[in-house]
């Protein structure tokens, strides 16, 4: 039997924690670049996502620009328009779903699991800003007392935005904990 599933959001297609493979020699940078898709590769998933997307747009009866690129690696689709705001949902709950059909139709084309990245109304732009902040205060806090900070639970994109703050710091560190939907960070201080 074929599987014909697709990588769930918390797995490693997303940027989150991203798992090695000592064995195989898979989790190596190495290996990574080899299977690494090319640039055209990834435009082609974008405007097969921002075909999608459109489609869903047009069933809705939202009105919205599509803009499809390759940042950082990965596919991208953008939405712009007034009236989104029920395309995000509640702390962007709306948006990860519709993340998830969209690599679910990139997927069914191209029999590759995508790390297509959604944003519509420039929410994870937003988001991005305000996680940065709420990681800063974390180090802060950790560097003040000395103890470790627990944040509160948050998705692969949030938590990776988290990492990626406190990672460019010194003298913290951090590490995900628990299971979805209560996976968290927490913030410490490097131990020598």
């Amino acid at each position: 039997m074929t599987d014909t599933s697709i990588p769930s959001a918390d797995q490693s297609v997303d940027d989150d924690e991203t798992s090695a493979t000592t064995e195989t020699g898979e989790g190596t940078p190495e290996a990574r670049e080899k299977k690494a898709p090319a640039d055209s590769d990834l435009f082609r998933q974008s405007e097969i996502a921002a075909d999608y997307v459109e489609g869903l747009l047009d069933i809705l009866d939202y009105d919205g620009d599509i803009d499809e690129l390759v940042s950082g690696g990965r596919p991208v689709v953008e939405v712009v328009g007034s009236r989104l705001q029920n395309l995000v949902g509640q702390r962007g709950a709306t948006l990860e779903a519709l993340q998830e059909l969209t690599r679910l139709a990139v997927f069914r084309q191209t029999g590759t699991p995508s790390r297509l990245l959604l944003d519509v109304g420039g929410y994870r732009a937003a988001r991005r800003k305000e996680l940065a902040a709420v990681a800063k205060n974390a180090v802060e806090k950790v560097k003040e007392h000395g103890e470790a900070v627990r944040l509160e639970p948050m998705s692969a994109f949030e938590r990776k935005c988290v990492h990626d703050v406190v990672n460019a710091m010194s003298g913290v560190e951090s590490e995900s904990e628990g299971v979805e939907p209560n996976r968290r960070i927490v913030v410490r201080p490097v131990t020598d």
